[in-house]
């Protein structure tokens, strides 16, 4: 995975050189805005090796295939969450995986499309659910035939290689006035705060860059879209209502009451998943 040098420009605010070390090395900081990212490693993986069918079994993931009913209840929320900004009629998602969002979407009378780089996803949606996946990456691949209503891109602005070229490929694929939906880690939650380095969502192997809700709100408006909301949900947000009867859930419930609120709600900066709807303004006026 390659990323920032030392002396590269900050991608926020354009500064050259002017960072520092964060969380003891694994990050560095620009000291003029504030946006981290990775620190360069001494042996990067080729992207091309990262996320191989290991990543979604026993890597990032437990099993990511297997979990068919926990996929689907996220894939109903976020899908619940675009519409309330835009009820979309085709809807564009930039590394679906699997595809369950792209599921929902379709049996909500959406016409649905993707662009995937991992091989092992693309074969399961298309065989598994029969979706209209293409393989490669969004940013470099070709626009869609006809402007769509929205882009969604869920836990993947973290992992490119380039956050401008594929927020620019998300504002010529969108009509004007289309849906921009991003979900990624919040670095700045209360549990990045708290745990540091041993924070779940850092995973500096596979991702590139840290967003705090100030940092992707600015990096999304310079790309010619409007903020319409930005806030914060917990991880637990996403999990099914069973899940809190067991022991487990009980106690992660608790946690992350104490830590951060009520986990059931979103709040404006402090859970750990951080989403952001944007609608695409003309290109004249930005």
């Amino acid at each position: 995975m390659t990323i920032l040098s030392e002396t590269s420009p900050c991608i926020l605010c354009g500064e050259s050189g002017r960072t520092a070390p964060a969380l003891r090395g694994i990050l560095r900081r620009c000291t003029s805005c504030g946006f981290t990212w990775t620190a360069p490693s001494d042996d990067p993986t080729p992207d091309t090796e990262l996320y191989d069918e290991d990543y979604f079994r026993d890597g990032a993931y437990r099993d990511y295939f297997a979990e068919h009913a926990q996929r689907r209840y996220e894939a109903a929320r976020r899908l619940r969450w675009v519409q309330t900004l835009l009820r979309p009629r085709s809807v564009l998602e930039a590394g679906p995986a699997a595809g369950f969002f792209l599921e929902a979407a379709r049996a909500a009378g959406i016409t649905v499309d993707g662009v995937e780089p991992a091989a092992v996803c693309v074969r399961f949606a298309r065989e598994h659910l029969n979706l209209p996946i293409r393989q490669g990456c969004f940013e470099t691949s070709p626009p869609p035939s006809a402007p769509v209503d929205a882009v969604c891109a869920f836990h993947v602005l973290e992992h490119v290689a380039d956050p401008h070229q594929f927020l620019t490929a998300a504002h010529r694929a969108l009509r004007p006035g289309g849906a921009l939906a991003v979900e990624v880690p919040n670095i700045a939650s209360a549990a990045a705060a708290r745990q540091g380095g041993a924070w779940h969502a850092l995973q500096p192997a596979f991702h590139r860059w840290h967003f705090s809700p100030p940092s992707l709100t600015r990096l999304v408006e310079g790309h010619g879209f409007r903020v319409e909301h930005c806030d914060t949900v917990s991880v637990s947000y996403y999990l099914r209502p069973r899940y809190w009867i067991s022991p487990r859930g009980g106690w992660m419930l608790v946690k992350e009451w104490a830590g951060a609120g009520n986990p059931r709600k979103p709040h404006p900066r402090r859970f750990d998943l951080l989403r952001l709807l944007a609608t695409r303004r003309e290109r004249d006026r930005w």
